[in-house]
This record gives structure tokens, C-alpha cells and sequence, in this order.
């Protein structure tokens, strides 16, 4: 079963980065961080991480989006600052739907959720260090069975399943 683990808005943070990162390491197929690291696009923290720009990154070297597969999904990455997401997802969704992503993941809101509209799959991991919405500082594992049901797990900085945002589905 595919694990990805998911990460955005760690605004500075470097030990809570390497610490999450290194409680995963032996269980996740793919680290992605969403932007807003405000640290170097080289900084060891980072290593393993498929990463992208947010609007406090100052790195030139980070991309402004990202698309890739792993396993059977096809993954789009971007902070969001670029695209309204704190309007509508539907410019996210059109440009995932032009580089065939089903899976898209951003930050930039701080606000940790999980949706599915159409075959599409959208993925907020929230912020680790400021999060909104909630109290709890956040980010996400997504792992799924091919062509079976799809599971966005919840985690608080501890690494503990928040239960009530476990979210369920699965992907034509």
C-alpha cells in the first residue's frame, strides 16, 4: 500500500520538519511540502521532499508547482498563493486537470482538510506550526490500495491520528 506523507506551512521550523520526516522515513513512499518551509530549497531538512514555493519562501530555486506519480495516482503540488485557494479550488482543479493529476495537494490557508469534487482529490495537510481552524498543529499520510479506497489520515505534531478528520474514499 503506497504511503505519501504531507506537509505544509512550517514557516521556519527545521528540528520539526526532520522530526516528522524521521518518524515516517520507513513507512512513506514520498515526502511533499507545500510551501512555506522558509528555508533553503537545499536545506537537509527538506532532503527527501518533493517541495514547491509559498508566497514567504525566498529561494528562487523552489518550483512554483510540481506533478509526479507515485504508484497508480498522479500527484499536483502547489502552496496556493497563486492560486485563490482562499477563494475557490477551481483554478487548482484546472491545472491539475491539464498535467493529469488526480491528486492535489496545497497549503497557504493553514487549514487542514480533505475533499473529493469529481475525480478529484484535494488534499490541505494544514500548517505545523500555524494552524487555523483548529488547534492542532497538522499534517497528513495519504495511502491507498490501487484502484481501491483512499485514506487521508490526520496527524497532530505527536504523530497521533486526529480521528474526526480521517477521511475516506476512493477515485474512479
Amino acid at each position: 500500500m503506497p504511503k505519501v506523507l504531507i506537509m505544509s506551512d512550517s514557516h521556519g521550523w527545521t528540528e520539526e520538519v526532520a522530526v516528522i520526516r524521521d518518524r515516517h522515513k520507513e513507512e512513506v513512499d514520498q515526502f511533499i511540502h507545500c510551501g512555506d518551509s522558509e528555508l533553503d530549497a537545499d536545506a537537509p531538512e527538506l532532503e527527501q521532499f518533493m517541495k514547491v514555493a509559498g508566497n514567504c519562501d525566498m529561494d528562487s530555486r523552489f518550483p512554483d508547482e510540481s506533478h509526479f506519480s507515485v504508484g497508480s495516482l498522479h500527484f499536483y503540488v502547489a502552496h496556493g498563493h497563486l492560486h485563490q485557494v482562499k477563494s475557490t479550488l477551481m483554478p487548482l482543479s484546472y491545472r491539475a486537470e491539464e498535467v493529469g493529476a488526480q491528486v492535489i495537494c496545497f497549503g497557504h490557508t493553514h487549514i487542514a482538510g480533505a475533499e473529493r469534487v469529481d475525480n478529484q482529490l484535494f488534499i490541505n495537510p494544514g500548517s505545523i506550526r500555524l494552524p487555523r481552524g483548529r488547534s492542532e498543529h497538522t499534517y497528513a499520510i495519504l495511502s491507498w490500495e490501487d484502484k481501491g479506497e483512499i485514506t487521508v489520515e490526520f496527524k497532530d505534531w505527536n504523530g497521533k491520528t486526529i480521528e474526526e478528520m480521517m477521511y475516506r474514499t476512493s477515485l474512479d
